[in-house]
């Protein structure tokens, strides 16, 4: 019995689209307008489990002469809302049905559904649920995927949503950072993972403040409850990337291509061990040049505050310091955080280079509690303290603070030193 269009999109049951799908073997094809639909995966991998946590499903699409057509053409081939929504359930469909056949009862399965089908189909995809029961596929190893961009109907968007994850599933923003991206649909939507694009991770490679600002944005998105996905991984420096920025997941051609071979995939293997043994190296290399700072400066730290406890002025007491090429300021707080002296600048420092920041340059009476390098001092007096790089209020400018605690009729004061972070004097 065959069925329209509209009759398998106005009674959605699974068994409607059961003549599109053929088994040969433990494999499920799909055939649409001629093309005969497989199921490829790509492994996603927990960088703190070291193995595999989930597998995205994608869709490949060949002709009547094996030969590879497109997605992006395949997707355009639907010429209605109707028929659109028909692909992305075959799809579907496809993907459950060859995911449930393999041997691995544990892991996820990404499936990706768009804004568009979401909004033009029901609120409450029957569907889905109704062929998970069929296939016996638990909801729970299901993440549903939201592609990242501009929706007609956000309120629709949110409700399905929600239909998902009262379903049992999890949910996923998909291309977080790819033109559309902001943080109000994660507000929104409360997604249980966001993918970030790949774009985030290729301006990182070459650009260190673009590497900062994906830290910031993975640490943001964890804080808010998201775990957080890093896609497009091709290369060993990207892995390391990755992992410094602290996401939880990886996918990418490095680890392992998409494949239409479902067995071989569900065993793909990844050596995070070797990976994560080559990060720790590389972030000791790292350190070192800190390590060295603290070790060259506890000296000159030391004389420093001595003269300032004779009632020396901090001139002439940081003398030493401010005349070293590396350093751009000096200036001393007490334990409120409250500075007590003027700012003593180096001649070559950015402040007196630059007048557009002037209006910053004045830090009489500035409050400095916030600010991490006070804390670590007063944490644990006499001992000097450094700073990784940040961006300094007073200028504008990259650097890192070394700061001392030390106690004066009393009470804490604290010596604190900005060194500029992308000086080539640097030690």
């Amino acid at each position: 019995m065959s069925y329209s269009l509209n009759e398998m999109l106005a009674a959605p049951e699974a068994d409607l689209l059961s003549p599109m799908l053929s088994q040969q073997d433990d494999m499920w094809t799909a055939t649409f307008r001629g093309l005969t639909l497989h199921t490829a995966l790509q492994p996603i991998y927990s960088i703190a489990h070291k193995r595999t946590v989930g597998y995205e499903a994608l869709i490949r699409a060949f002709d009547n002469d094996n030969a590879a057509v497109l997605p992006p053409h395949l997707f355009d081939l639907p010429s209605s809302d109707a028929e659109n929504l028909l692909l992305d359930r075959l799809c579907r469909y496809l993907h459950v049905r060859n995911y449930s056949s393999i041997k691995d009862q544990l892991n996820w399965l990404f499936l990706n559904v768009s804004p568009r089908v979401v909004t033009h189909g029901n609120q409450s995809d029957s569907f889905f649920g109704q062929i998970l029961e069929k296939t016996g596929l638990p909801a729970h190893r299901i993440v549903m995927e939201i592609v990242e961009q501009p929706t007609d109907d956000a309120v629709k968007l949110k409700e399905t949503v929600a239909y998902y994850r009262e379903l049992g599933c999890l949910t996923a923003i998909d291309d977080f950072g790819a033109g559309h991206s902001n943080f109000e649909r994660i507000w929104n939507l409360s997604p249980d993972i966001v993918k970030l694009d790949r774009s985030l991770l290729m301006r990182a490679v070459d650009d260190q403040r673009a590497r900062q600002i994906l830290n910031g944005i993975v640490s943001l998105l964890r804080q808010s409850g998201c775990l957080v996905l890093l896609e497009g991984v091709e290369t060993r420096d990207q892995v390391m990337i990755a992992i410094d920025a602290g996401v939880d997941f990886v996918q990418g051609f490095y680890f392992q291509r998409p494949s239409t071979d479902l067995e071989a995939m569900a065993h793909a293997p990844a050596d995070l061990d070797d990976l994560l043994s080559e990060y720790k190296q590389r972030k000791q290399v790292k350190q070192d040049p800190t390590r060295q700072l603290v070790n060259y400066f506890t000296t000159p730290f030391m004389q420093a505050t001595e003269r300032l406890l004779q009632g020396v002025g901090i001139s002439e007491a940081c003398a030493e310091l401010i005349t070293h090429p590396v350093v751009s300021r000096c200036y001393l707080v007490d334990a409120d955080g409250i500075q007590i002296t003027e700012t003593l600048l180096a001649n070559g420092s950015p402040a007196k280079q630059d007048p557009r920041f002037k209006p910053l340059e004045d830090t009489a009476s500035a409050d400095w509690c916030r600010q991490q390098y006070l804390s670590k001092a007063l944490d644990q007096p006499g001992s000097l303290h450094v700073t990784t790089p940040y961006l300094c209020v007073t200028g504008a400018n990259m650097c890192v603070t070394l700061s001392l605690a030390y106690e004066a009729q009393g009470s804490l004061r604290v010596l604190c030193c900005d060194i500029m972070s992308n000086s080539d004097q640097m030690l």
